[in-house]
């Protein structure tokens, strides 16, 4: 016998071992459940590239936070889908705008649940972009510091509706002092941001846009989200956000961005969030519903190797499913 192997199976050799010697572990306490919430009554509409996530109005949020709370989650992202749109987003920042309609009944409702408003004006613009938008010499742009103001008035008026953390998801340049300083200086500077740091121009955005009906009208959004090419302009992005005083750092998208999770773990001491985002989901699902893939097992292993990148934290329309496959139910 070669007395020279190095038998590295012993470690693996029965499912206890393999747990005493398991290096990542994901909890309940990682994940982070979005949720749509609509206009209407008695609205509940399942996303069609999404099969088991809803946009819901507020006479049908009551029952997914008690099963949201009910499983040990302990955050929700916010999106909205206004009654109505215009050009400078006016719903977003609105006193009562659905985002801030659905934090005051969350709040209420379950009042240790951690309400993470995203702040962006997208899903209230006529014209689907992320701030203000003017007609110049090179055709319609966004203007970068207009929209900052409005961001701002988003911010505030998400934290006066009772929210937990902004996350602006904007990439404008600059957004996150901005909302610091309005956020200070309107009374919450205990109220922490949760960076969009580093979001790529991505196509996995596709789902997502159907269920926020955000879809750009005109153009696209590469002149302020990333070139999914880069990963050193990501540092760049995520030491601007630090400068300017936020508090958490997030990746988005996920899976093909796994490098640029580590590479911020690396440099940056934040909580650091990985957005697992609807493109990702809904891939999983297709692939699941034809029978093709072990659901169960592909999600888990999707999510721990998040985690495994550096990943803190993890926004994932999984949530619900991977706590209920945890407990082993």
């Amino acid at each position: 016998m070669n007395t020279s192997i190095v038998r590295h199976r012993r470690l693996r050799r029965t499912a206890g071992i393999r747990n005493l010697v398991r290096e990542t572990h994901l909890h309940v306490y990682d994940l982070i459940m979005p949720i749509f919430v609509a206009h209407g009554d008695n609205v509940k509409t399942e996303i069609s590239s999404m099969p088991g996530v809803f946009n819901l109005s507020l006479d049908r949020l009551d029952a997914e936070i008690e099963e949201i709370v009910s499983l040990g989650i302990q955050a929700v992202l916010l999106f909205g889908i206004p009654a109505s749109k215009d050009s400078v987003g006016t719903g977003a920042y609105a006193e009562d705008g659905i985002v801030q309609q659905a934090t005051r009944r969350i709040k209420k409702l379950a009042p240790d649940l951690v309400v993470i408003a995203d702040t962006c004006l997208c899903e209230f613009t006529d014209h689907g972009h992320c701030g203000v938008v003017h007609e110049g010499d090179c055709g319609a742009v966004v203007d970068n510091d207009e929209s900052l103001a409005l961001l701002v008035r988003t911010a505030v008026s998400q934290a006066q509706a009772g929210a937990d953390i902004i996350a602006p998801s904007n990439m404008m340049d600059g957004f996150v002092g901005a909302i610091r300083q309005g956020l200070d200086e309107a009374g919450f500077e205990d109220l922490p941001i949760m960076s969009y740091a580093v979001k790529y121009s991505s196509a996995y955005y596709g789902p997502f846009r159907e269920a926020a009906q955000s879809a750009p009208k005109f153009g696209d959004r590469k002149t302020y989200q990333m070139d999914s090419a880069n990963a050193r302009e990501a540092l760049r992005e995520a030491e601007t956000d630090v400068r300017e005083g936020a508090d958490m750092l997030m990746v988005k998208p996920g899976l093909a961005y796994l490098d640029i999770v580590r590479l911020l773990k690396e440099r940056y001491d934040l909580p650091l969030v990985v957005y697992n985002v609807s493109a990702e989901y809904a891939m999983v699902k297709a692939a699941a519903m034809q029978g093709w893939i072990d659901e169960r097992a592909i999600v888990l292993e999707t999510l721990t190797g998040m985690k495994r990148a550096g990943a803190d934290l993890i926004i994932t329309y999984h949530a619900k499913d991977a706590v209920r496959w945890m407990n082993g139910q």
